[in-house]
């Protein structure tokens, strides 16, 4: 091997991944296969210093784009840490901090797999956000920061202080998010820390709200300005500021101690409802740290301790393709059943022909599953060593699998379209978006019964739900489909006629059209009838409706106007009452909630709000009504308190909206 061949290659092949995980939020590797190349690229410029080239990984924190956010300079800069893969290097590490002549006591911290970033804050209001970016240069976010609930805004005290933590995303709302993409016909996120990291960046801080990201702070920049002598009392002193801690930190007496916390939560941390990729070791006293240093990408003084992900292999015994409303052809893996962190993996997802082809996977191949985000199955790579050579390879369909029509691949698009308007595949994809939670939430109408309904002819197109009571006496005959569940189900349906304009439109799976879209439509064309009319130039003039928006609109109104005339012969006319008219108990107050509830999540409570005649914001300012405060409230509350601004609570929230 020819060494500076190599050091080029790894430096041009790292340089590629790291632009794609911190700038586009989509690498294309694991973070195993990135740190395995990393550490051979260390032990190369170790051996061979003369061949170091000036824009080697190893010389910088991250990966600065070129993005359309402005530019922000650090004053310190935000470095990026060392990191250990075995209980052998971080005894190393150890015996180089006790080499300096001291006995350290550890701070471990989970660390959070996500995006760090920068808060700074003037007189005790938040005035700047800001990514990592390459460690002395990041993005501008503050608008985004802005929409981050359990980030503070205004600090109990007149403070100038600048706070680093990491932003993330639940596992939870991730689930939702792409839950939600599945149904729009959109590219899944791959896993939380891609998600979050999208979200973050966005031009429109409109979304990144929806994106419900939270925070978990862990850095106070110049902490001896404060009163501050160690880690733990960093921590400490965040949480009385009002800053959200992980609460899983551990102050430890030696490295037999952080070891020990590692293996511990190594187990634990699929209690989470959070990703950690590893835990994060810092020397508690500054005075310590100021003496070990840094160099010029990390500190000395703490390492980040890598947990190794979770791969099992198994085999692929075929690649299925499903359909979906937007036609979209998507190829899936068929396992044998294989258990990864507590889950038996069956399918897993791969992506597209790019996808499969770059990997050479083949259908009989021993591969290499994990859980993307620790939730999301996909194949990692081929055991080429065990692969059978009678194997053949993967060649995609050009036909639609429900259809048999030709499919197309748009040039720059990696995705294959079936473009059969026909097409059963897309026609039953459609039909099951239109009942689910996210259309016209027909309780009982799930994606089964949806099948089962499309496949005995029952149902062809959504119309065909609302003439469903003429079966009834059928539907009994079924298997599982008592009185009870058949009157109850079609109860549900003939209630769904009552959903507003805004929640039909979003059912009706417009391309482009979810429930933002559907709502700013409704709000300017409050009915079907006004939608029929509306003119290409007339969605224009609306504020977030592009051309691409447009376009999909009055063509769908246009080819679909026979179906609308149905729906409304249906008695599904519905129509979006203007805010002015909408009457209940927060009729024309501007809302604030803050704090734990117990009964609903926040985006519940909103909706009841909104539904009552209010409006949810999420700052207090003179301009706030009423401010909700659940367990936990801070910040928010207290600014209420300070402005006089009526404060209920939970039960009293429920007492005004009913049970």
């Amino acid at each position: 091997m020819d060494p500076q061949k190599r050091i080029r290659e790894l430096v041009d092949l790292l340089n590629r991944y790291s632009y794609e995980y911190y700038v586009n939020d989509n690498p294309s590797v694991s973070d195993t296969e990135y740190d395995r190349l990393m550490r051979e690229l260390e032990e190369l410029e170790t051996a061979y210093p003369e061949y170091v080239l000036a824009d080697s990984p190893t010389r910088r924190v991250g990966a600065l784009g070129v993005t359309k956010l402005p530019k922000v300079t650090f004053a310190e800069p935000m470095l990026s840490l060392a990191n250990a893969f075995s209980h052998e290097e971080l005894r190393a590490f150890d015996n180089r901090i006790k080499r300096e002549g001291i006995i350290p006591a550890y701070v471990c911290e989970l660390k959070i797999d996500g995006i760090a970033s920068s808060a700074r804050y003037e007189n005790g209001v938040f005035t700047l956000g800001a990514t990592r970016g390459d460690g002395y240069t990041g993005e501008n976010i503050t608008a985004n920061m802005k929409t981050i609930a359990d980030l503070p805004k205004r600090l109990a005290q007149p403070l100038d202080i600048e706070v680093r933590g990491e932003v993330y995303m639940t596992k939870t709302v991730f689930h939702v998010i792409n839950e939600e993409r599945a149904r729009q016909g959109e590219e899944l996120f791959r896993n939380p820390r891609n998600a979050a990291g999208g979200s973050l960046r966005q031009l429109d801080s409109e979304i990144t709200r929806q994106r419900r990201l939270c925070i978990f702070n862990y850095v106070i920049v110049n902490p001896e300005r404060y009163g501050l002598n160690t880690q733990h009392e960093v921590l400490e002193r965040l949480r009385e500021y009002g800053f959200t801690v992980n609460p899983h930190y551990r102050l430890c007496k030696d490295i037999d101690a952080v070891i020990e916390y590692i293996t511990e939560w190594q187990e634990r941390r699929h209690e989470l409802d959070f990703d950690i990729d590893g835990v994060v070791v810092k020397v508690d006293s500054f005075a310590h740290q100021k003496k070990i240093g840094n160099t010029v990408k990390s500190p000395r003084w703490a390492i980040a301790y890598k947990y190794p992900a979770i791969e099992m292999e198994t085999r692929l015994l075929d690649i299925t393709f499903t359909v979906g409303r937007t036609g979209s052809i998507n190829p899936n893996a068929v396992l044998e059943p294989v258990m990864i962190a507590g889950t038996l993996v069956q399918r897993a997802t791969l992506n597209n022909e790019d996808f499969i082809k770059e990997r050479d996977i083949r259908i009989g191949d021993y591969v290499i599953v994990r859980k993307a985000g620790e939730i999301i199955p996909e194949v990692v790579r081929v055991n080429f060593t065990k692969r059978d050579p009678e194997v053949k390879p993967f060649v995609m369909p050009d036909k639609c699998p429900a259809c048999g029509q030709p499919l197309r691949r748009a040039a720059g698009e990696a995705e294959h379209y079936c473009l059969n308007e026909s097409c059963p595949g897309i026609a039953l994809a459609s039909l099951i978006y239109f009942a689910s939670k996210a259309g016209m939430n027909i309780e009982g109408l799930g994606e089964r019964l949806v099948e089962e309904l499309y496949n005995r002819g029952y149902v062809r197109k959504i119309t065909d739900f609302y003439r469903l009571h003429k079966y009834r006496d059928d539907l009994l005959t079924w298997e599982g489909m008592g009185e009870k569940k058949v009157g109850n189900l079609l109860a549900a349906i003939e209630k769904s006629k009552e959903n507003p304009l805004s929640q039909v439109l979003s059912a009706l799976g417009i391309r482009l059209v979810g429930n933002k879209v559907a709502k700013t439509l409704a709000r300017h064309f409050p009915s079907f009838e006004a939608l029929l009319g509306a003119t290409y130039e007339d969605l224009l003039t609306i504020r977030d409706i592009g051309a691409a928006i447009a376009g999909n609109v009055v063509a769908y109104f246009r080819d679909n106007r026979s179906l609308i005339a149905e729906l409304i012969s249906l008695g599904i006319s519905p129509v979006e009452a203007a805010e002015a008219e909408k009457a209940g108990v927060f009729s024309g107050k501007t809302v604030v909630l803050t704090g734990k509830l117990s009964r609903y999540t926040r985006e519940e409570a909103a909706r009841i709000i909104e539904s009552l005649g209010g409006k949810v914001t999420d700052s207090v300012s003179k301009n706030t009504s009423l401010v909700i405060a659940g367990e936990d409230a801070g910040s928010k509350k207290t600014k209420a308190e300070q402005l006089g601004i009526e404060i209920i609570d939970e039960k009293q929230f429920i007492g005004l909206v009913g049970e």
